[in-house]
């Protein structure tokens, strides 16, 4: 039907409806017509999931940056269930055939936090991002120091006789507040001029 010259909408969807049928039906009848061979080329990736690997990687290393998520929730994205159950799919570069590809590895850890709608819904909010970003830049900021201390308190609570069966050095000295203020207290038979 027209109006003043043009097509009205649903005449030209329902025109594409039936070129599409029509289309489809005899696209059918030459695949059918060929070998199964023909239907495994059509559907063939080119490049063997490489393209779509590496996008995927992109996606879920996106995930480490907390403006990243709080842009999605703003753009509601959390909302469609789709992309809900997208999130939920990428949980397989948790395994460890797929995680030595990652090079953040927060994002495994947002990718987990994803998964819960509390998380979803609080990350619209700015100080939530905020929130998320500054205990992400505390967590680098003192990662090395936490570790070592970690490390080091291993050390010290290992049996001494496993520390002498082994090397002659001796383990590394673990200081803490207690030890400091004991060794302040023993006079220092070296003095210092100034």
């Amino acid at each position: 039907m027209k109006t003043d010259g043009f097509l009205e909408v649903a005449d030209l969807r329902s025109t594409f409806t039936l070129d599409c049928m029509a289309y489809t039906s005899r696209q059918d009848a030459d695949v059918s017509a060929n070998s199964p061979s023909l239907l495994e080329n059509l559907y063939r990736d080119p490049d063997d999931g490489r393209q779509r690997f590496l996008l995927e990687l992109e996606f879920v290393q996106c995930l480490a940056n907390p403006n990243y998520i709080h842009c999605l929730a703003q753009y509601r994205y959390f909302e469609d269930e789709a992309f809900i159950g997208y999130l939920k799919y990428l949980q397989y570069w948790k395994r460890l055939e797929y995680v030595k590809f990652i090079m953040y590895p927060h994002c495994l850890y947002f990718l987990n936090l994803l998964q819960n709608a509390n998380f979803r819904i609080a990350m619209a909010h700015p100080a939530t991002k905020e929130l998320a970003h500054r205990q992400q830049f505390y967590f680098w900021k003192n990662y090395k120091n936490n570790r070592l201390k970690h490390v080091m308190s291993r050390h010290v609570a290992e049996p001494v006789a496993s520390a002498s069966a082994s090397a002659s050095f001796p383990p590394p000295l673990l200081l803490t507040a207690d030890a400091i203020t004991a060794s302040a207290a023993v006079p220092c038979s070296l003095t210092y001029v100034v």
